[in-house]
């Protein structure tokens, strides 16, 4: 399918055989897509996250090594059975996060979630248990790049400002590969009241392209605990868009 398509729920459903485990029993309940996001990923050692990590989760590594990502993009939201609400069109979000497996099941642990919407923050942080901000944020596509700007508003001076571009066609990561350790992944990791819960997703394999990215300033890493070059990734991926299906926590 073709990376601007925009696929029907019953389609990306129907599309499974990429998955690690089967779509959970139960319905989804919301749906967002995800729109010019940017992967900047860097190589970090895994005891320098290791003990940013709740205990409970098992820190995921590829060569011997961890890694951390920061996320740019904006998205749209709905719940199912609803039009998308006014406000939830176009949502810039920014994430800082790493990689976790849990009872086999590879996944997400974010150690930090901006977002320009109160709304989405405070539902996210009642319903997901997740560390989301509010945050002033922009982004503009300007010439084929994407311009984006992010400064947290509380929590901590988390600021990220910067302009990527896609640089290639599209293409699905290869098993076995670090880009799709890195992108295939199909749930979050979130620990309250020292209980494990799961979050699913599921989508289409992610469209990935090869992308140029420069950062001007990337402060979200050193407030998260990890001080590194936030200025230079190690590897980058453009998304121009992924509609993702999204399930309720679910205790592990």
């Amino acid at each position: 399918m073709p990376a601007d398509a925009s696929p029907t729920i019953s389609a990306i459903l129907r599309e499974t055989a990429h998955r690690p485990w089967p779509l959970p029993a139960q319905s989804w309940n919301m749906v967002q897509v995800w729109r010019d996001l940017l992967f900047a990923h860097w190589k970090v050692p895994a005891e320098k996250i290791r003990p940013l990590v709740p205990t409970p989760l098992a820190l995921d590594t590829f060569g011997g090594n961890a890694w951390l990502t920061v996320t740019p993009f904006h998205m749209s939201l709905r719940f199912r059975g609803l039009p998308i609400l006014t406000g939830m069109a176009r949502i810039p979000e920014l994430n800082c996060r790493t990689y976790v497996t849990v009872e086999g099941k590879p996944g997400i642990f974010f150690f930090s979630l901006d977002a320009a919407s109160r709304f989405a923050v405070w539902g996210a942080r009642k319903f997901y248990c997740l560390p989301y901000f509010s945050a002033q944020m922009h982004t503009d596509a300007r010439n084929g790049a994407i311009d984006y700007s992010s400064s947290r508003i509380r929590g901590g001076a988390a600021v990220f400002r910067g302009s990527y571009a896609p640089t290639s066609p599209h293409r699905y990561a290869k098993p076995g590969s670090i880009e799709h350790f890195l992108a295939e992944r199909y749930c979050l990791y979130t620990v309250w009241r020292g209980a494990v819960y799961r979050g699913d997703i599921h989508h289409l394999p992610w469209p990935l392209q090869d992308a140029s990215a420069q950062i001007e300033e990337n402060t979200v890493p050193s407030v998260a605990g990890i001080e590194l070059d936030a200025k230079t990734p190690v590897l980058t991926a453009f998304v121009k868009e992924l509609k993702v299906l999204i399930w309720p926590l679910a205790k592990t």
